[in-house]
């Protein structure tokens, strides 16, 4: 009878080490902005009034080099909650659904859900529609279907109007909420909603929420009081970029469709597929841009007073960025950093003190699927196995854990980024949509690969009939030195001075991606 109570006393006692060792079972919030570069004042913008996410930042990791696997939300998306790359999933467009098209994949929210944790998901998460099976990967990721704000059915529809109380489909909406349909927008209601459920969640099982807030994604509709907190001078002097520069190969360019079919956008009748766009025209676009990231920040800073620090990891992070003019770019569809950079930041109650707030090592959004189960403390997802049959890959990622970086571990140590975009063919065109062409039309592939000095870019011939890639038969090279050209102006690829260096990185960006 002793033995057994010394025992059962042994047991006890290894329980009570384990939970001060890594406390009960802690909730677990993930926030994805759509479209949102690192327009933060926490990040070092100084035009950004973003007072929420910076304090969130002071009391936080965050990683000031973390890259997106696709610029483009539903690919971008998959990959970051499947842990996998786009070229495995082989999903670079929104008209496909993984567990059907590729493999029965696990995902983030579903890990947790096996792992005994409620799963509950807030609007644009997953890409809605095909992409998710139009369930948004319900019931394998939720416990129960992903709420969607009533307003969202408006998002695209004639509700901005002009100096003249038309109705446009504009691209620069700042709205008086008393005018739009339900007299709310999207992000107001998921914000309410996030509330309510963190402040009314009773049950005993840890809980696993996803939220996420559409802006600042086109259009850049929000209350017009965040327009007005920005002087549009300000944004005059934002690139020097006007024109598309010399040494960028065509097919590098996107001609940013989805902006030119605005109704505020189409009236300014600006040549396809290069421009220009007016001076005053370029500063608007930024104003508003940044007006909807303030206008998010608000939101943020709303919902997540309501969290219990002591107990909830929270991990905020966007699915790619989006380019102010550029290489006289607007939106995303592009391999340059400001189209694939985005902000990363993580606060656990298990560091209430970082000790190193800013991460600087290369980091991807596949990285988040591990982090979240290590910081969790659930059993490590393990790394996929390429030469295992698919279906012993189903619950794996390709990502690395974050977890010793926020430790201290191997600051130092260099990774790479890798990021990939498609192309219908080699000149930018309207039909098929070289910005987000349809798998069956895509031809060309645009490899990318971030190191701690350079981005190394290629194009390359693309097979969607069997998802090889010709690396001999190449429409485009980029080479740019981040250590003296950060905004990637200049083009060092046909430079000769460059040519062992191009060459390197050229072989060590095949071998990546040919795993």
């Amino acid at each position: 009878m002793r033995t057994i109570l010394h025992l059962l006393l042994h047991v006890f006692l290894l329980h009570i080490v384990h939970a001060a060792k890594h406390g009960a079972r802690r909730n677990v919030v993930l926030i994805i902005f759509d479209d949102l570069r690192p327009a933060l004042g926490g990040y070092g913008d100084h035009l950004a009034q973003t007072p929420h996410l910076d304090a969130f930042m002071k009391e936080s990791h965050h990683f000031t080099r973390a890259y997106s696997q696709q610029s483009l939300c539903a690919p971008s998306r998959n990959s970051m909650l499947t842990g996998r790359r786009p070229d495995t999933l082989h999903l670079y467009d929104f008209y496909n659904y993984w567990r059907d098209f590729t493999g029965n994949f696990s995902t983030l929210p579903q890990y947790f859900k096996a792992h005994n944790y409620y799963t509950y998901g807030i609007s644009k998460v997953f890409h809605p529609g095909i992409s998710s099976n139009n369930t948004d990967d319900y019931p394998y990721s939720w416990s129960l279907p992903v709420f969607w704000p009533r307003s969202e059915k408006y998002m695209n529809s004639p509700v901005c109007p002009d100096a003249g109380g038309v109705l446009r489909k504009n691209l620069i909406c700042p709205v008086h909420l008393q005018t739009q349909p339900l007299k709310t927008l999207p992000d107001i209601e998921s914000t309410a909603e996030a509330i309510r459920f963190v402040t009314s969640y009773k049950r005993r099982k840890p809980f696993f929420l996803a939220v996420g807030f559409h802006k600042p994604h086109i259009n850049f509709r929000f209350p017009q009081h965040y327009m007005d907190q920005f002087r549009l001078e300000d944004f005059n002097n934002y690139t020097t970029d006007i024109h598309k520069p010399e040494d960028m190969p065509s097919v590098a360019w996107n001609p940013y469709t989805d902006v030119r079919s605005r109704d505020d956008f189409k009236h300014q009748n600006i040549s396809f597929p290069y421009g220009p766009i007016s001076a005053k025209h370029r500063a608007q676009i930024r104003q508003a841009y940044y007006a909807s990231v303030t206008y998010v920040d608000d939101l943020f800073g709303k919902f997540i007073a309501h969290l219990n620090k002591s107990n909830t990891i929270v991990l905020v992070t966007s699915d790619h960025g989006w380019s102010l003019g550029e290489h006289a770019e607007w939106a995303k569809y592009s391999n340059f950093e400001v189209a694939l950079r985005v902000p990363l930041i993580i606060r656990s109650p298990e560091f209430p003190t970082p000790t190193s707030q800013h991460i600087h090592a290369i980091v991807e959004l596949i990285d988040i699927f591990p982090t979240l189960v290590d910081l969790a403390h659930l059993p490590a997802l393990p790394i996929c196995n390429s030469s295992a049959p698919s279906n012993e890959n189903l619950i794996c990622g390709e990502g690395k854990s974050l977890y010793p970086l926020l430790q201290g571990i191997g600051l130092n140590k260099e990774y790479v980024a890798l990021s990939q975009y498609p192309r219908p063919g080699i000149v930018p065109t309207k039909h098929p949509n070289s910005d987000k062409p349809k798998l069956p039309n895509i031809k060309v592939m645009g490899y990318s690969m971030r190191t701690n000095a350079f981005r190394y870019t290629i194009w390359v011939r693309f097979n969607t009939h069997n998802f090889t890639k010709d690396w001999n038969e190449i429409f485009g090279e980029e080479l740019y030195d981040h250590r003296l050209d950060a905004e990637e102006h200049v083009n060092l690829a046909k430079i000769s001075e460059f040519d062992e260096i191009r060459a390197l990185l050229k072989h060590q960006l095949i071998t990546a991606f040919s795993k």
